[in-house]
């Protein structure tokens, strides 16, 4: 992802960290060559992943906001698009949804933006070629979109949101401490029969 000025100057690039197996990269990749195997997208060798996201901060004229890229299903993992530390304004992911052909995948892919919006509490901007584009609330609302095989833009004033969720804050830490918690009644209710 490569952000430019209308002057065409590179601001910030963006590298993907989380690839996509078989796709854009293949496990155990020496092995498998042995057997004459590669990934099943174009191109012989594996992709080389990015290092670190990091929040991308525009400058004064849209108020220093900060941004947080995501390329393709780097958005459906839970608890893991971006640090403890990290709370950005907008989330920005980017998507070639085209590859699911007729499927129900675009729309799949789609309901995991929506959850991510939810769980951290961020308006997040979709743009995903043959898949659902859309401008998602905090709340999981659908504020404007276009639809798989519906050509267009879409337009929205920068969104303004301060609260942070529970989630935001602690992650995947809240289901660990669910389970904790679920293992402990149980053993409570075992010793006291109740």
């Amino acid at each position: 992802m490569v952000i430019l000025n209308n002057k065409l100057e590179i601001l910030s690039t963006y590298n993907k960290i989380n690839l996509v197996p078989f796709g854009e990269f293949l496990p155990f990749e020496n092995f498998f060559l042995k057997f004459n195997l590669k990934k099943l997208t174009s191109g012989y060798n594996s992709f080389s992943a990015g290092n670190e996201r990091n929040i991308i901060k525009l400058n004064s004229a849209f108020n220093e906001k900060l941004l947080l890229p995501l390329i393709c299903y780097e958005i459906i993992y839970p608890g893991k698009i971006k640090t403890n530390k990290q709370f950005p304004d907008l989330v920005i992911n980017i998507s070639e949804d085209a590859w699911f052909g007729n499927s129900i995948g675009p729309q799949q892919h789609f309901i995991k933006v929506i959850y991510r919006s939810v769980e951290e509490g961020v308006f997040i901007a979709r743009s995903a070629n043959k898949g659902i584009s859309a401008f998602i609330d905090p709340n999981g609302v659908v504020i404007k979109s276009l639809n798989t095989g519906e050509s267009g833009h879409i337009e929205l004033n920068f969104p303004s949101f301060y609260k942070k969720t529970l989630f935001a804050h602690y992650g995947n830490k809240i289901f660990y401490l669910i389970i904790f918690l679920y293992m402990f009644l149980i053993l409570i209710f075992k010793k006291y029969k109740i």
